[in-house]
């Protein structure tokens, strides 16, 4: 049994090191013909319409999902199916990018002659820089390729990774180009934790409607009933005018208790910490609570232009995936 895990890791080093060597290779495919090809597609006033088939059709699909979350619009075409119908989803304006090894696969071959008659550009990623598709498209990335890490030199490996590496170095390029931010990546991403990241504000998060405070002057064991009722584990402290004098806990609580205070004759304003952080209530919630890991607290005051709105607890937070 040891010698057969012994086997099976030596296997998989051996794969992970071959398509690590091929990858590491790539930065010098960044030429200018490279630039050219994703300033073609930077500049396309429609939509990339990815296109493949066999193990390239599903780095075309990963290329389209990639590309659609970051900015750019796109599609995929399968290139066999495109010669049955699918043809019609290449609209004017769209530049149209090929995914192949050999770039002399059947479908391919069929199908270019097609698309170069409608006008559309054609992009081409191939590991083949004299093959069908190489000499047929406008613009080229060629990907040199020895081997496959496969022991017998046939299954999709290091070619698939490479151009899958390749896709994602020219959606990236694309975004960067486009200045796709944070909140636009969020606008695209609504479900998930990953999404509520970045989009959801303390103000969709926190407790409107309970809102503990107390006076300055109120008694100890009031300040007790106000934290106690509300649940959050804290109350703030206004002034006359409804200002924000500080806040109070139930650890402050219990360090008065602990250090021999006497309740009957304390009130609010002798407890409470009087510089509590703050957060405005149009302010992303992942941002309150990396405010609450770098203070170790649970409670964070909600402001609303500048005055008191509520309390966010983390929750409030956590109960929404967010972390």
């Amino acid at each position: 049994m040891k010698n057969i895990i012994e086997n099976l890791k030596e296997y998989a080093l051996e794969t992970i090191e071959a398509e690590a060597e091929a990858v590491s290779q790539l930065p010098g495919i960044v030429d200018d013909g490279f630039g050219e090809a994703v300033a073609l597609m930077a500049r396309c006033k429609g939509r990339i319409v990815v296109s493949g088939v066999g193990k390239s059709a599903v780095i075309a699909q990963k290329m389209v999902a990639t590309l659609n979350s970051t900015g750019t619009c796109a599609l995929f075409m399968h290139s066999a199916d495109a010669v049955h119908g699918d043809l019609g989803m290449i609209g004017p304006g769209d530049v149209v990018l090929f995914i192949s090894k050999s770039g002399n696969t059947e479908e391919v071959k069929r199908l270019l002659p097609f698309v170069k008659k409608m006008g559309n550009p054609v992009v081409s990623i191939v590991s083949n820089r004299d093959s069908f598709l190489g000499t047929h498209s406008d613009r080229l990335i060629y990907v040199p390729m020895e081997r496959e890490a496969c022991p017998n030199n046939l299954a999709p490996t290091t070619s698939t990774t490479l151009h899958l590496v390749v896709c994602d170095a020219i959606a990236m390029a694309l975004s960067r180009f486009k200045n796709f931010t944070a909140e636009d990546f969020g606008r695209f991403h609504p479900g998930g934790s990953l999404g509520k990241r970045l989009y959801m504000r303390v103000e969709d998060v926190f407790d409107k409607t309970n809102q503990p405070r107390v006076s300055e002057d109120e008694t100890i064991k009031n300040v007790l009933i106000t934290i106690s009722s509300h649940r959050l584990g804290a109350t703030v402290v206004l002034g006359p005018d409804g200002d924000l004098r500080g806040i109070i806990t139930n650890g402050d609580v219990r360090r008065m208790v602990e250090n021999g205070k006497d309740i009957n004759t304390l009130q609010a304003k002798d407890i409470m910490s009087r510089s509590p952080k703050t957060v405005d209530k149009s302010a992303l919630a992942v941002d309150a609570l990396r405010m609450m890991e770098a203070n170790n607290i649970t409670s964070v005051v909600v402001l609303d232009g500048g005055k008191y709105a509520g309390l966010i607890h983390i929750h409030d937070i956590m109960r929404e995936g967010i972390q």
